[in-house]
């Protein structure tokens, strides 16, 4: 009956809105709602309602957790543990938690930086490093550009018939004029 506990203390926090523990309390419910970020307002606010709680500097740590704020929760919890060092509760669960999941989240950033590098060196590899300057490089552009200017010169074209057949036609200097465009197609 969360949702009826959570109207209960809202209820509460009406009639005493400077009590930490109303707020506390009320960041708990909300965890339990899975709503997280309600859960970390509601927490902070028991924690600048009362700085020197450190239950709700647990609580902190727990809802900042939900929103995978590891770095903060780690913070929270340390400052619980600051306040009341014999609470044996912090020291095993939250902070060993909070700090499993920090390495395993930076073992992640360790393996995905790792694999985006190793993709990089794919990358290049792949790659061939050309010369172009080399004697054989040079000549195939020299024969691809004097067989596009023999080409040129030619002036050749596709003649597509109304009909479909397709005719290439070159067109020479002694030759006037292109077939009859009213028959053709011209298509380059």
């Amino acid at each position: 009956r969360y949702r009826e506990a959570l109207v209960k203390w809202d209820e509460a926090l009406q009639l005493t809105p400077e009590d930490a523990t109303l707020y506390e309390m009320k960041s708990q419910v909300l965890m339990s709602l899975h709503e997280m970020f309600p859960a970390v307002h509601a927490a902070e606010m028991a924690v600048q309602r009362n700085p020197r709680s450190w239950d709700a500097w647990q609580t902190l740590g727990r809802a900042q957790l939900g929103l995978g704020e590891i770095a903060l929760a780690i913070r929270s919890f340390q400052v619980s543990l600051h306040i009341f060092p014999m609470n044996p509760e912090v020291w095993k669960e939250d902070l060993s938690w909070a700090r499993k999941l920090q390495e395993q989240q930076k073992a992640t950033k360790t393996e995905s930086v790792q694999a985006l590098a190793k993709g990089k060196e794919l990358a290049q590899e792949s790659i061939p490093d050309y010369d172009f300057e080399s004697d054989e490089i040079v000549a195939v552009c020299a024969a691809i550009a004097e067989k596009e200017k023999a080409l040129s010169a030619a002036k050749t074209m596709v003649i597509v018939s109304a009909s479909g057949t397709v005719e290439t036609v070159t067109e020479q200097d002694n030759c006037p004029a292109a077939p009859d465009e009213t028959l053709f197609i011209r298509a380059r």
